[in-house]
């Protein structure tokens, strides 16, 4: 994972440099809100915006006058005055419209998840190195004032990490591309990697049809991580009580982040339990020491992390840097995912997540293979 430290802080747009143009692919919610931030930042301007449905293109014709609209992909990026390009379709199309995008020569910033598979996600990557451009992902969370400060407090010195549990609920909305794991869990897999600045090596998931819906709505996903750290995540889009909580559990402290609260977003609790540096009572048996401090709620500024996000986008376009959550982060996040489903076929069995290196030596073993069969 990146370390990369990025600056919340407001920007100004240098004098001597011209706002970026930018055309947004997909204008349901998230798109609308990309053209809303992207048209108040200084440093960029929406030149286009493109959607299929007649409803959206009036609304941004209404909302935002000088934008041009249209139904086709490639009229809204080949505009003249377009600089990069962001996806907000569904996720099953992400492979398909960033490629052409990326074919063009454009940097593109696409929505969570990046592709819907590991080898589309690699193949993305590829794509944009050879052409220069730059792919990030919007795993917004890591954009979130609240979730940098929990980093913050994972990395002080002193206390191991002993484990992570995110819960992320609500009553819809139902996704007709994606099953709730695919649409909810990629923000919390995205938080514990940037956390730990790691990725998991195993997973083990169950999901249910609990609303008898054609795709799981509801799951369970525990992953493995180096140094015998566990993550937990549960997703529901059946669940009344919406949630949008990460909990880290140190030998120290626990560290609890509530998107939802907006006057205490970060809460630690300066308590913890860790075994002793003496000889154990008997065999398999330790002393522990038990750590009762104060409850802290330290100050966050209040900011908009989408906002941040876009800013970061810009910065990178601008300077040519990797992306806090470049392709490669979005990969990771898919190979997760991807185990997940694996996973859940095998009724909660173990899998191990599939490396990069994994996928490489997959791609020339088969080329060794069909090089062969064809001499035979």
């Amino acid at each position: 994972m990146n370390s990369q430290i990025l600056s919340l802080g407001a920007k100004q747009n240098p004098s001597n440099a011209k706002p970026m143009g930018i055309a947004i692919i997909g204008c349901g919610y998230w798109g609308m809100n990309y053209v809303r931030i992207f048209s108040e930042l200084v440093e960029s301007r929406v030149v286009a915006v493109c959607d299929q449905s007649a409803e959206r293109l009036n609304e941004v014709s209404r909302r935002f006058p000088g934008v041009y609209v249209t139904t086709r992909v490639d009229d809204a990026a080949s505009q003249r005055g377009v600089d990069a390009v962001v996806v907000c379709t569904e996720a099953t199309t992400h492979f398909n419209v960033t490629r052409r995008l990326l074919l063009a020569g454009r940097h593109v910033l696409v929505e969570k998840p990046l592709t819907t598979t590991t080898a589309e996600a690699d193949k993305l990557i590829d794509l944009a190195e050879s052409n220069s451009a730059i792919l990030m992902v919007g795993h917004t969370f890591v954009f979130n004032a609240g979730v940098r400060k929990v980093k913050e407090y994972v990395q002080q010195d002193g206390g191991r990490v002993y484990y992570l549990y995110a819960r992320r609920t609500n009553l819809g909305p139902i996704r007709r591309d994606v099953n709730a794991l695919w649409d909810l869990a990629p923000h919390d897999i995205a938080i514990f990697n940037y956390l730990l600045d790691g990725t998991p090596l195993w997973v083990s998931a169950v999901g249910g049809k609990v609303l008898r819906n054609c795709r799981d709505d509801v799951g369970f996903i525990s992953l493995g991580y180096p140094d015998n750290v566990l993550a937990h995540v549960h997703v529901s889009w059946a669940d009344p009580d919406k949630a949008r909580e990460v909990v880290v559990v140190k030998s120290d402290r626990r560290i609890v982040f509530n998107d939802l609260n907006g006057i205490e977003q970060v809460r630690v609790f300066e308590k913890g339990v860790s075994p002793v540096e003496q000889e154990p009572l008997n065999y398999g048996e330790f002393r522990f020491e038990i750590r009762d401090g104060d409850i802290i709620s330290p100050r966050i500024e209040p900011a908009e992390p989408l906002k941040h996000q876009c800013r970061h986008f810009l910065d990178c376009v601008r300077t040519g840097k990797r992306p806090i959550s470049s392709g490669v982060e979005g990969r990771d996040v898919v190979s997760v995912l991807e185990a997940v489903n694996r996973s859940i076929e095998c009724k909660g069995l173990q899998v191990e997540v599939e490396s990069k290196g994994d996928y490489v030596r997959a791609n020339v073993d088969a080329a060794k293979a069909a090089a062969a069969s064809a001499v035979r």
